[in-house]
């Protein structure tokens, strides 16, 4: 790096040598590598120095004759997290972003090409330069309870760039590279073990229990020749270009040239492709492909791509909005932990699809009795079935093993007497979103549960403060504001009403904690965060249309932002009726600021469906252009521009008046319940720092949401 940059310090990665004797002679060096820390290993130019010279002394026994085979691992339950993102995003010269590129395809060329077999024993998250690493190795084994396998890059504005894009698409194939490489990041999921094994990342699952030790005697079993490891043929040209054809249609759709990293991660899969050799030849089903990119020829693309854009803003927005992610696991606001009280029962009100999908977790994630209390034994038995049904797609597709899911069935029950819910510490009302139908629930859970029994609503916009009243200990009474699917979307709003305790909050922010999801404490105000902004983007559309707005250049007004999908086909997956209803009390709430839609209101009467199949899988639905009929033309038409506009500039007036009240106590808050729970786009950085970017907060505020101007760089 050069002399005059000024970096974040990185968290040096250590690399540790230990001779294995194998089971059939020889020897094997394991080459660990840890931090040291409580903290994700991760990679940066000190650390690749440590990588590299560890790897250089082991070619130097191998090339002497004295090593076997190699594998590389991490500490228990941590593989390499990656590249180290905060030192990146404090890379401002694309010189100094170039070395760190070469840096690293250096040391893991250096692994490649030690002249015997290699492994990589994943014990836990291999995301990024981690799974790179692992890449770089002959063989993989994989931990059976690892979740984290993944190459985020282009999510954070980066590519896969220590091999990632040349090695990846040759050992699964294009198709599957593709969605490792641009798919999952876009969604943020990664691989679990089962799924990787499934598609040819790793080639054995083992237990975690011994897991090192049961790698290394695999590994003797294939260096003795008694386990054999297939790999797929590369994939023919035409198969290679109608992947990364089907790939560009669905970026263009999708991201609508928001942010330049998708589009060259799939630039340098086409461009790396290997070539066909003539014409095609049946060899074990597979047409002979030749690989004719160099390795070497692969990096210098890679790098240059790399030192591209780790420089630009869609990569210190990224890297920001990735600091507030993992920041919100550890949630601001919330009381003394010692304060929560045990919950070892858990009821749940309602068997209906939020009931049933909050039962499944808790029973998956607190490993506690669940029981589902419903007004029929119809809709009870429904949702046992339901939850029973969606247990089995999970342990069918892999990502569940069958003993636990028959755990997690066994451990619900379901019944129509309230009194079920007198041994729970904790329950959870997921009703009908009625206020009245709210209170009657609590009303009747005070005179069944003990004293200690924290009372909790599932409720996505309506005041707990007013469900609490009348009740004999409203004290005890917290918002658990889930987002569908619950599974799937990482945030929880924890809702504190007016005279909720210390100890009740405390218990609902360690339960979602435990559940493995991150909670944002906020105010009982109506919508807390993410349903007021959401629903107010939503509304300014709706209103554009109601004025005479053409329905489809108000579905591509916000194209440009590179949502994870249009408004429109947003609010067909919230269900019309529930967002008219949520909008119309929020406007009766919070004033017309919230517009009014009377064609909303007429669709929902009509069930006209608001959006068109789509074109083809993976592209979005866009609006039904006869829906248009349901709104009239009041004759004032925007562009798409104008739409746009009239849309931020409700978004800085909202946020401004949500800090007034205290809904959250920083606007950082709010970008992790946007980011967390309304999928808002990581390249923008948050909806705070991307109002500031585009001045929209300076214009309807006078000033900006984050007054430093620095919220799109990641802090020490």
């Amino acid at each position: 790096m050069s002399q005059t940059a000024s970096h974040r310090p990185e968290r040096v990665a250590r690399a540790s040598l230990r001779d294995v004797a194998l089971p059939g002679g020889g020897t094997l060096v394991l080459v660990t590598v840890d931090n040291g820390l409580d903290a994700p290993t991760t990679l940066g130019p000190q650390g690749l120095a440590e990588v590299a010279s560890a790897f250089a002394t082991v070619r130097q026994r191998a090339h002497g004759g004295h090593v076997a085979a190699v594998a590389v691992t991490g500490r228990p339950g941590m593989f390499v997290a990656g590249a180290d993102l905060g030192y990146v995003a404090s890379v401002h010269a694309r010189a100094d972003a170039l070395e760190l590129a070469r840096a690293g395809h250096a040391a893991y060329g250096m692994l490649a090409d030690l002249g015997v077999p290699t492994f990589a024993f994943l014990g836990g998250a291999a995301l990024g330069g981690g799974l790179e690493l692992a890449l770089a190795c002959r063989y993989r084994t994989v931990a059976a309870d690892v979740t984290a396998l993944g190459l985020p890059e282009t999510s954070l504005g980066l590519v896969p760039g220590w091999g990632g894009v040349y090695r990846l698409p040759r050992l699964v194939g294009i198709e599957a590279a593709i969605d490792v490489v641009l798919a999952r990041p876009a969604a943020h999921r990664n691989l679990a073990a089962a799924e990787a094994a499934r598609i040819g990342l790793v080639d054995a699952v083992l237990p975690p229990e011994g897991f090192v030790e049961a790698s290394i005697a695999w590994a003797g079993s294939v260096l003795a020749g008694e386990v054999s490891v297939a790999r797929r043929p590369l994939d023919d040209d035409a198969t290679w270009s109608g992947a990364v054809a089907r790939a560009r249609r669905r970026l263009e759709a999708t991201i609508h040239a928001s942010r330049p990293a998708p589009y060259r991660a799939l630039d340098l899969l086409d461009a790396l492709r290997p070539a066909a050799t003539g014409p095609a030849v049946a060899v074990a089903g597979a047409p002979t492909v030749e690989d004719l990119v160099e390795p070497v020829t692969a990096a210098a693309a890679e790098d240059e791509a790399l030192a591209d854009l780790a420089t630009t803003d869609e990569m210190r927005s990224a890297a920001y909005a990735f600091g507030l992610v993992t920041g919100a696991k550890r949630p601001a606001g919330a009381p003394d932990a010692a304060l929560a009280r045990p919950v070892g029962r858990v009821g749940v009100v309602g068997a209906g699809l939020m009931a049933t999908q909050i039962a499944q977790l808790v029973a998956r994630r607190l490993r506690v009795p669940v029981v589902l209390r419903d007004v029929d034994d119809e809709r009870v038995t429904a949702g046992l079935a339901a939850l029973r049904a969606s247990v089995q797609r999970q342990v069918e597709g892999g990502r569940l093993a069958a003993a636990e899911g028959d755990r997690i069935v066994a451990s619900v029950s379901g019944s129509t007497d309230v009194g079920v819910f007198s041994g729970c510490d904790l329950v959870i009302e997921a009703v009908t979103e009625v206020l009245d139908v709210k209170r009657q629930v609590f009303a009747e859970l005070e005179g069944v549960v003990g004293p200690g029994t924290v009372l909790a609503t599932n409720t996505s916009a309506l005041s707990v403060t007013e469900m609490a009243d009348g009740l004999a200990h409203p004290e005890r009474v917290v918002g658990l504001h889930f987002f569908n699917p619950v599974a799937a979307m990482p945030l929880v709003e924890v809702v504190r009403a007016e005279r909720t305790d210390d100890a009740a909050l405390a218990t609902a922010f360690d339960v979602v904690a435990r559940l493995g999801k991150n909670a944002v404490g906020v105010r009982d105000r109506p919508g807390f965060v993410v349903n007021r902004l959401l629903v107010l983007l939503l509304g300014v559309v709706l209103g554009a249309v109601e004025e005479g707005t053409p329905v489809e250049v108000a579905d591509r007004a916000l194209d440009p932002l590179g949502l994870p999908m249009p408004p429109f086909e947003l609010l067909d997956l919230v269900g019309p009726a529930v967002g008219l209803h949520v909008l119309t009390s929020l406007r009766a709430d919070l004033g017309d600021r919230f517009p009014a839609s009377p064609g909303l209101a007429r669709l929902v009467a009509d069930r006209t469906p608001l959006v068109l199949p789509a074109a083809e899988p993976g592209l979005p639905r866009r609006a039904d252009p006869a829906i248009q009929a349901a709104f009239g033309a009041a004759g004032r038409a925007h562009d798409e521009a104008g739409v746009r506009d009239a849309v931020l500039a409700a978004l800085a007036t909202e946020i401004g008046l949500m800090l007034d009240e205290g809904v959250v106590p920083e606007p950082q808050q709010i970008d992790r319940c946007m980011i967390l729970g309304a999928g808002w786009p990581w390249h923008l950085g948050g909806i705070s720092p991307y109002l500031d970017r585009s001045r929209w907060s300076e214009r309807v505020l006078g000033h900006r949401l984050l007054p430093d101007g620095t919220a799109n760089v990641p802090k020490p």
